[in-house]
């Protein structure tokens, strides 16, 4: 393990050139604002389970969708789980080999915002194309990824339905424009 301030720990690739991935978890993995009224109505988009004394809806195609930007992005999770979101979403989304930097926000989590993430975003994508998932981006997110040198792309997800597949067709599409250019 490195030591870093930023990060729990620093696996594998330095000086990639692919463009960093940051991954929200709630909102974009973890699920919440459905609507379950009713014995015969709506199902939830995923499983329910516990993670420590918690219960979260793992949306259902998030796995295989997590899986195919893998290659494209050097992934990293920016969540307020920090080091738990590698203790056990790896294992709900049947990626087992799924092993991310993790960026700490030592205690700066803010519900139904994003802004609180972009100091330590900002340090890790220094001179770097950056992607970045949350269902929080709001304006002063926007402003950041404007005002950055680098390549920026926001995608913002529903939190009641997390990633879909036209959002991991848009990164992947820019990620493929990166490499191009």
């Amino acid at each position: 393990m490195v030591a870093d301030p930023l990060c729990w720990y620093i696996p594998g690739v330095s000086g990639s050139d692919r463009p960093i991935l940051f991954v929200d978890v709630d909102g974009v993995i973890s699920l919440f604002g459905f609507d379950l009224k009713g014995a015969d109505g709506p199902q939830p988009p995923g499983p329910f389970h516990f993670i420590d004394g918690i219960p979260h809806c793992i949306g259902i195609d998030a796995g295989p969708r997590i899986e195919r930007l893998q290659d494209a992005f050097d992934m990293v999770w920016a969540t307020g789980w920090e080091e738990k979101a590698n203790e056990y979403l790896p294992h709900l989304l049947g990626l087992p080999d799924l092993d991310l930097p993790v960026l700490r926000f030592d205690g700066r989590a803010v519900f139904g915002c994003a802004h609180w993430k972009i100091d330590v975003i900002d340090q890790y994508a220094t001179g770097r194309a950056a992607a970045w998932i949350d269902d929080n981006l709001d304006d002063e997110c926007r402003a950041w990824a404007a005002g950055r040198a680098e390549p920026t792309l926001l995608v913002q997800t529903a939190p009641e339905i997390g990633i879909t597949d036209a959002q991991v067709d848009q990164l992947l599409a820019w990620a493929a424009e990166q490499a191009a250019a």
